[in-house]
């Protein structure tokens, strides 16, 4: 029974900071630094997820961006109540932790290392086909050899001569660990200009693509019928991946109980509002079976008459925003790490916060020279789903946690609360995720899952369990 009653023991719903755990993060978001956090993880993904939602839907992708964005309401709400009450970083891993027990926390953080650590890499590969694009256009085409990340073998064997190493990838995320490490108000600052390029080239993209829709191209409107919306929301929902992010910077928010919830609610609207926009702009311009999957956006400018200021400011949008979604994934996940490892969970060098910069320097550089190798050695296209289910796993644990924190807690402090009691709001939540999971993802993602879920319990209880800081005298 003990060994029971430690893995379903709590943090304190209400816990700040313990003593001793060395320089505080830096207070310096206020709520419209939090919203371009937010947007800056979110609106990269319209730029690679609209003509793979689009094949896979025809122009109903249009009701599955608006069915994922739906999902998210409900799921926002629920992160919005547990922002306000537990005002500190870690995002679902500490609602869990608070409201579920360690156990689920901690496999609620090794979930969230697929959503914001897995979704860099291929991020850096659109990033890279785009920076790869225009230096072609200008003249400075990448070596053959460092254009895409592919290791071939031939009979067993690494077979270099047939191999290539994504070198542009790689080292973008390197710069952007680079970035991190420097401060949080640096990063903050950087990513604010990249969200105002984004919105400039997704507005644009919607008033100047306006006029060459061809109404005929939305009949049939849902070709593939109710499945293929399914499937093709389940495929978008990455484009939404990074509302959440918001609070994993609470602890850098300056009035986190205020703006985190108002910053969590108000990044998502905006990025629905774009991605539903785009889609119907994009598909009414392009026939649903014939654009690139890869580039979308881009493939519909060119059939438009590829104008070429229209065209550079949608590569620009393309290239700030894989950039911008990078730099906040990689804060979502150095500070997922950040967090784990104050409770013990993880080993402390993963919490060790500079005294001078006020962020977690060794933290950040080892996790982008990681995911930087991974970015340059392997094509994950296919891990899209898995981070997306990763994230779907993530979002039901906080909705469940909102229940469960009501009647364990009636009485906390909730300065923001989902309305309709404390029942409909996560319930739909987890219904809906529940649906487009099982629905929506393949067998072969449910086993990635799998495997990815036993290797965490195994690293739980090599060093978690026997580590934690709920443990100690």
């Amino acid at each position: 029974m003990s060994v029971l009653r430690n893995l379903f023991a709590r943090q304190a719903h209400d816990r700040e900071r313990l003593p001793g755990e060395g320089p505080p993060l830096r207070r310096v978001l206020g709520v419209r630094a939090l919203v371009a956090v937010g947007l800056g993880t979110m609106l990269g993904g319209i730029f690679s997820t609209v003509g793979t939602g689009a094949n896979a839907a025809g122009p109903a992708v249009i009701a599955a961006f608006a069915l994922s964005g739906v999902t998210c309401v409900f799921v926002a709400l629920c992160y919005a109540e547990l922002a306000s009450m537990v005002p500190v970083a870690g995002s679902a891993y500490t609602y869990a932790y608070a409201a579920l027990g360690e156990f689920v926390a901690w496999v609620i953080g090794w979930d969230l290392i697929l959503e914001y650590g897995f979704s860099v890499a291929p991020l850096a590969a659109t990033l890279s086909a785009s920076l790869q694009q225009l230096l072609g256009g200008i003249g400075f085409p990448v070596p053959a050899w460092a254009q895409t990340a592919h290791v071939a073998f031939a009979h067993g064997t690494l077979d270099l001569s047939h191999s290539q190493v994504d070198v542009v990838a790689a080292l973008s995320i390197v710069i952007l660990a680079i970035l991190l490490s420097i401060g949080i108000r640096e990063s903050a600052g950087t990513n604010g200009v990249l969200v105002v390029i984004q919105l400039v080239a997704l507005i644009a993209f919607v008033l100047g693509l306006a006029g060459a829709i061809h109404p005929a191209a939305y009949h049939p409107f849902a070709p593939l019928g109710i499945h293929g919306i399914v499937a093709s929301a389940a495929l978008v929902f990455f484009a939404y991946i990074g509302f959440d992010t918001v609070t994993v910077a609470s602890e850098e928010a300056r009035d986190p109980v205020r703006d985190v919830p108002r910053a969590i609610i108000g990044s998502l609207i905006v990025g629905a509002v774009l991605f539903t926009a785009v889609a119907a702009v994009a598909v009414g311009v392009v026939a649903w079976d014939k654009i690139d999957p890869d580039s979308g956006m881009l493939d519909a400018v060119k059939h438009a008459g590829s104008h070429p200021l229209l065209f550079g400011l949608v590569l620009a949008g393309t290239v700030t925003g894989t950039f911008a979604s990078m730099l906040t994934s990689l804060l979502g996940q150095i500070r997922i790490f950040y967090v784990m490892s104050r409770d013990r969970l993880l080993p402390r060098a993963f919490g060790s916060v500079n005294a001078r910069t006020r962020t977690p320097i060794a933290t950040t550089l080892i996790t982008g020279a990681l995911v930087a190798v991974v970015a340059a050695l392997v094509p994950l296209t296919s891990l899209l789903k898995l981070v997306n289910i990763g994230t779907f796993s993530a979002f039901v644990i906080v909705c469940a946690g909102v229940m469960v924190l009501r009647f364990t807690h009636p009485n906390a402090s909730r300065p923001f609360r989902v309305p309709l009691g404390p029942v409909f709001v996560p319930f739909v939540g987890i219904a809906l995720c529940a649906w487009l999971t099982l629905e929506g993802l393949d067998g072969v993602t449910w086993l990635r899952f799998l495997i990815w879920f036993t290797v965490g319990v195994i690293v739980y209880a090599a060093y978690g369990y026997r580590h934690s800081l709920l443990r100690r005298p």
